[in-house]
C-alpha cells in the first residue's frame, strides 16, 4: 500500500517545494477457505461478485484508490489463500503487512472457531502494530447465522480488534469496511512520520550554537617594580 498526493504546484526561482509521501504495505484478507475474501476483494475493487468463483492459489492482489483527509490513497490489497498447504506462502506476506482484515463465514461456525489461530499466526508473523479488523462476511445469509454478532463483536474487543459484518454478495458494508481500516492506518502512519519529524527538529544536532572564542592575544607582561 502506498499513498500519493496529487497537487498542482506552480514552480518560481529560489522556492523550496516539500513534497509530502506517506508510503506504506500492503493489506491482507486472511481467514479460512470459502469465507469470501475473493469476492470482498473482487467487490471492493471492481465493484464485481462471482458466484462460481474458485479457492485463491497462493497470493492474488488488487489495487484501488480512496480519498483520505483530502488525500488520494492507492491500497494494495493482498488475497490470501485459506487452505494448509499454502501456509507458508501466505504468511511470509504478514511481515510486509500494515493491515490485515481477518474473514469468517457468518453461516460456518467452524470459521469462527479458526479465527483465534488465524489471528495467533498473524500476530507471530506481522508487526506488532498492524491494523486489524475482524469480518463476518455473508450477512446475507441471515436464515443460517451460526455466529451471532454480539459474540463476534465481545471477541473483537477482547482482542483488541475492530469489527463489521459484510455482504460481498450485495454490498453491505463492504466499502466501509475497507475504507475504516485505510484511514486508520493511514492516520497512525501519519501522526508516526509527523511525531518523527518533531523529534528530529528538536534533536540536539538541530539546537547547537556555534559560540566563537577570539584566540588570547600575546600582551608583554608588566613588571611589577623597576630599578631607577
Amino acid at each position: 500500500l502506498w499513498m500519493n498526493v496529487n497537487e498542482t504546484l506552480t514552480l518560481r526561482p529560489t522556492t523550496v517545494i516539500h513534497f509530502f509521501c506517506l508510503c506504506l504495505s500492503s493489506v491482507v484478507l486472511i481467514g479460512d477457505s470459502g469465507v469470501g475474501k475473493s469476492n470482498l476483494l473482487s467487490r471492493f475493487t471492481r465493484n464485481e461478485f462471482n458466484l462460481e468463483s474458485k479457492s485463491t492459489i497462493g497470493v492474488e492482489f488488487a489495487t484501488r484508490s480512496i480519498q483520505v483527509d483530502g488525500k488520494t490513497v492507492k491500497a494494495q490489497i493482498w488475497d490470501t489463500a485459506g487452505q494448509e498447504r499454502y501456509r507458508a506462502i501466505t504468511s511470509a506476506y504478514y511481515r510486509g503487512a500494515v493491515g490485515a482484515l481477518l474473514v469468517y463465514d457468518i453461516a460456518k461456525h467452524l470459521t469462527y472457531e479458526n479465527v483465534e489461530r488465524w489471528l495467533k499466526e498473524l500476530r507471530d508473523h506481522a508487526d506488532s502494530n498492524i491494523v486489524i479488523m475482524l469480518v463476518g462476511n455473508k450477512s446475507d445469509l441471515r436464515h443460517l447465522r451460526a455466529v451471532p454478532t454480539d459474540e463476534a463483536r465481545a471477541f473483537a474487543e477482547k482482542n483488541g480488534l475492530s469489527f463489521l459484518e459484510t455482504s460481498a454478495l450485495d454490498s453491505t458494508n463492504v466499502e466501509t469496511a475497507f475504507q475504516t481500516i485505510l484511514t486508520e492506518i493511514y492516520r497512525i502512519v501519519s501522526q508516526k512520520q509527523m511525531s518523527e519529524r518533531q523529534e528530529s527538529d528538536m534533536s540536539p544536532s538541530n539546537n547547537v550554537v556555534n559560540i566563537q572564542v577570539q584566540p588570547t592575544e600575546n600582551k608583554p607582561k608588566m613588571q611589577c617594580c623597576q630599578n631607577i
